[in-house]
């Protein structure tokens, strides 16, 4: 049968934090933990859709949950996301990187970034590295990033990380999933040569019905997109199903830092999590620490811009 949500072990007195919380794989990793007995803070750009999703956790009874405004395409909402989140609870035990965007038409974050590398990556790193101190401080703290099976597919555009030029939707989006892995390995080689106690782990969802396929179909306008993403709909499996891995690399005592989980079937688009191969690239420790020094000059020369 595989590990299920059912496995997750007691998260009585745990804190976590699930970036996109309000729908899909963010929505059903949330209800997994606060049912394990974590408090779980969801960090959602939406307010009123993030309320919406926690009154309907409460209705099944799940009553530890706090929001917290977050918007990933911005990094001031970043910086005062940590803040936030340092004052309020002055602890974190679990962070998981969650939200993402995909497939969008170009389009630019607030400090000018390309959407999804902005999101999915840079912002998302910059939140991580803002609560470290948090985790730090917690036993068996944390980080998983969500990535996707496109990183196999990613190339990072080095003299161009933002497509400023020839912009290709998908090609944008595989980048920021190989950001994301390259990312997730890298944190963890730098809290291990750290002796830090936390750990760093990536995790995809494999083909999971969520709203990101039919957002980016609906934002492409293709005929012929729409029509193979019914075809691909039997190779869906649920949202609860494919946060199965994130919440295995969150939680499983036999998950070690620098792992990576996806579901154990039909080549990793199905069934229960188990270990996965990594993209070529995020195995690369010189193209890993390449993008993490671009990425945080990024980061810091918008916070110094703002």
């Amino acid at each position: 049968m595989g590990w299920r949500a059912e496995d997750i072990p007691s998260q009585d007195g745990r804190i976590a934090l699930v970036t996109g919380a309000n729908i899909g794989l963010g929505l059903e990793t949330v209800r997994a933990l606060a049912q394990r007995g974590a408090t779980v803070l969801m960090a959602c750009r939406s307010r009123r859709k993030a309320e919406s999703a926690r009154m309907g956790l409460i209705k099944e009874g799940l009553n530890d949950l706090d929001l917290l405004d977050l918007d990933l395409a911005d990094l001031n909402s970043v910086a005062t996301a940590a803040e936030t989140v340092k004052s309020r609870y002055g602890q974190l035990d679990l962070l998981i990187n969650n939200a993402g965007v995909m497939a969008p038409p170009r389009q630019t974050s607030a400090q000018g970034h390309e959407l999804q590398f902005a999101v999915n990556h840079l912002g998302h790193m910059a939140l991580t590295t803002q609560l470290l101190p948090l985790l730090e401080a917690q036993r068996g703290a944390r980080v998983v990033t969500v990535t996707s099976g496109v990183q196999y597919f990613g190339q990072i555009r080095w003299d161009d990380p933002n497509w400023q030029e020839s912009y290709n939707r998908y090609g944008a989006y595989s980048q920021s999933k190989l950001a994301n892995v390259m990312f997730a390995l890298e944190l963890n080689a730098r809290l291990v040569a750290d002796e830090s106690s936390v750990r760093s782990l990536a995790a995809h969802p494999g083909m999971a019905q969520t709203n990101l396929q039919p957002t980016a179909v609906l934002s492409g306008g293709s005929r012929t997109e729409a029509i193979v993403y019914q075809l691909m709909q039997p190779l869906f499996q649920s949202a609860a199903m494919g946060a199965l891995p994130q919440l295995h690399a969150a939680t499983a005592p036999t998950a070690s830092g620098g792992e990576h989980y996806g579901p154990g079937q039909l080549g990793g688009m199905r069934g229960a999590p188990g270990r996965c191969r990594v993209a070529g690239a995020a195995l690369d420790p010189d193209q890993r620490q390449r993008l993490w020094t671009m990425s945080e000059a990024l980061i810091n020369t918008s916070a110094a811009r703002d």
